[in-house]
C-alpha cells in the first residue's frame, strides 16, 4: 500500500471546511482512501493503483482553481510522497 501525505495546516487556518471539501473532491477523482487528520489529509492506495505525482498535483491545483483560492495558495513538493499547500506571500511595491 502507498501512501501520499497532503500537508493542509495553512489552509485549514485559512478555512477549515475548505479541507473536507479537498477531501471529498479527491476521493471522487481517485481510486483510494482519503483519510483526514488535524493538519493533513492522506490519501491510500493499493499497491499498483497509485496515482501519479504530477496528476495528484494537477488535481491539487484543481481544486485550488474551482474554489477560487488560486490567488492565495500554491501547492508545493515536501518530499517523494509529500505536498503541501501554502499560502502565497503578498509583495508590497
Amino acid at each position: 500500500m502507498s501512501t501520499v501525505v497532503i500537508d493542509v495546516s495553512e489552509l485549514r487556518s485559512f478555512d477549515g471546511d475548505c479541507v473536507k471539501d479537498l477531501a471529498d473532491f479527491l476521493e471522487s477523482r481517485l481510486d483510494g482512501t482519503v483519510v483526514l487528520a488535524k493538519k493533513e489529509v492522506t490519501l491510500e492506495f493499493e499497491e499498483g493503483k497509485a496515482a501519479s505525482r504530477s496528476c495528484l498535483r494537477l488535481l491539487l491545483r484543481k481544486f485550488l482553481h474551482r474554489e477560487d483560492l488560486k490567488e492565495d495558495f500554491r501547492v508545493i513538493s515536501g518530499g517523494e510522497n509529500v505536498f503541501i499547500v501554502k499560502e502565497r506571500k503578498e509583495y508590497s511595491e
